[in-house]
């Protein structure tokens, strides 16, 4: 079997899930797919803790983790597709790379109902964490990886040829044609450096 990682970066209710390989240096996209991990019968489900900001404390906890539940089992659904169709095609996922934003621990719930900045980063939070725990219950290795130290990152482990990489990942979307956003190369990229570890370590 041929190793492939998954980079996953979420949004309200929905990521953007890409899987590479490597040859050499050179990453090779297998499947790039918009997930939706949010239940369109759950009333605000795409906004949870901003829905949850109009209840009660111990109702607000409540939905909160119902909702997650939810989420985690959309995100397993998810997940298990793509492992279905690498597993076809004969590649083993190894490991995963969840993108964050600060990483900054978020306080209690009562507090953060109560700032709306907060309720956002929650929300961020909530969706990154249900893909987390989906990946787990799927035994796929997962590592968190903050967006803007992903460079640096892949300089430390790819060295002089992380530039042409990067640029290589950058212009993926004229030869695999669109959608390649954003999402998609920090994605690839981030992914890519969960194989590049595992070579290391080999």
């Amino acid at each position: 079997m041929n190793h492939a990682a998954l980079g996953l970066s979420m949004h309200s209710g929905w990521g953007v899930l890409v899987a590479v390989s490597m040859d050499g240096d050179a990453v090779q996209v297998l499947d790039r797919r918009r997930i939706v991990i949010t239940d369109p019968k759950l009333p605000g489900a795409k906004q949870p803790y901003h829905y949850a900001a109009s209840l009660s404390l111990v109702n607000a906890q409540e939905c909160l983790s119902e909702y997650a539940a939810s989420s985690e089992r959309l995100a397993v659904a998810a997940l298990l597709e793509v492992v279905a169709e690498l597993d076809s095609r004969h590649y083993r996922i190894v490991g995963s790379a969840i993108l964050l934003a600060s990483g900054r621990p978020l306080p209690s719930l009562s507090k953060i109902l109560a700032s709306h900045p907060l309720i956002h980063t929650a929300e961020g939070e909530f969706f990154r964490n249900a893909v987390h725990a989906a990946c787990g219950r799927l035994q796929i290795p997962v590592t968190a990886v903050k967006a803007r130290e992903l460079d640096d990152l892949a300089k430390s482990l790819f060295g002089n040829a992380a530039s042409q990489m990067l640029l290589g990942i950058a212009s993926l979307g004229s030869s695999i044609g669109p959608p390649w956003t954003q999402d998609h190369k920090t994605g690839a990229l981030a992914a890519s450096t969960i194989l590049a570890r595992g070579q290391k370590s080999n």
